[in-house]
């Protein structure tokens, strides 16, 4: 089985990689690396910022076949390698990229430096309510999620106040593959580390959204938790506000969140 090919575009200035601390931002189910644009720029002073695309998704190759949450992680990791072989990084993904950063620290802990999952869950809905969508979707296109997704992504009035950038983030889910958007959906299916979440060593903050009824706070309180429990270090936060798509919503509360837990991790000599 191919594992899926990602590809990744620079949020920060230009210059030389490896001088300033690598942050990788993974993205949501039906959005692009769009939904790190302004979060990006604001933290791009500090950090070298990569955000990637899910297969199918902004500039990611479409996918031929199946693949699991554990494949997306193991890709996140090659095209790291691909950028700096063998870097260590601070990652950040919000809902189905928050989920392949819950695996990428079970799996892949040694390579990071901090997590930080947004609006995401160990496990999120129901087997049946994503292969359900998987088959929708693949039927009848990505068109027929978009007054669905507009209702499940943002809080009350932010359509009506960002009516472009919302419409943008929407139009990305229009042009989304079918067929790749379906292959995560049954990624999703068959995700579940509530079990392995002790074994996460890495620094980790869980966000979520107060209007999130995707991901409720419950879900970010119940990693950190089960981090907590194994003997990690994580902490829980609710962003008022915010539903399903924190670093878009609020990039600024995200970006200062997000710096804070980089340079607290940094100055501890996880750089080193």
């Amino acid at each position: 089985m191919a594992r899926p090919t990602l590809k990744a575009v620079l949020l920060s200035p230009v210059r030389e990689l490896g001088d300033k601390p690598l942050l990788v931002v993974g993205p949501s189910l039906g959005t692009s690396t769009l939904l790190w644009s302004q979060a990006g720029a604001l933290l791009g002073d500090d950090v070298d910022v990569v955000a990637w695309d899910l297969p199918g998704h902004g500039i990611s190759p479409a996918a031929a076949e199946t693949f699991t949450v554990d494949e997306l992680a193991d890709a996140v990791v090659e095209l790291v390698d691909s950028i700096a072989p063998g870097a260590r990084f601070h990652y950040a993904g919000v809902s189905l990229g928050g989920a392949i950063g819950l695996q990428l620290g079970i799996k892949h802990g040694e390579r990071l430096k901090s997590l930080s999952v947004q609006c995401t869950g160990a496990k999120i809905g129901t087997p049946e309510g994503w292969l359900e969508r998987a088959e929708t979707v693949r039927n009848q296109g990505t068109p027929v999620m978009i007054e669905g997704s507009a209702q499940r992504w943002f809080a009350p009035g932010f359509m009506e106040r960002e009516p472009d950038r919302s419409s943008r983030l929407l139009h990305t889910l229009r042009d989304t593959d079918r067929f790749s958007y379906a292959f995560c959906c049954e990624a999703l299916a068959g995700f579940d580390v509530r079990e392995e979440l002790g074994s996460i060593r890495v620094p980790t903050q869980a966000l979520a959204g107060a209007h999130d009824t995707v991901a409720p706070p419950s879900f970010a309180q119940e990693i950190a938790d089960g981090i907590t429990a194994g003997g990690g270090t994580a902490n829980a936060a609710t962003l008022e506000g915010v539903a399903h798509l924190a670093p878009f919503e609020a990039p600024g509360h995200v970006a200062e969140l997000l710096r804070s837990l980089i340079r607290w991790t940094e100055s501890r000599g996880a750089g080193q």
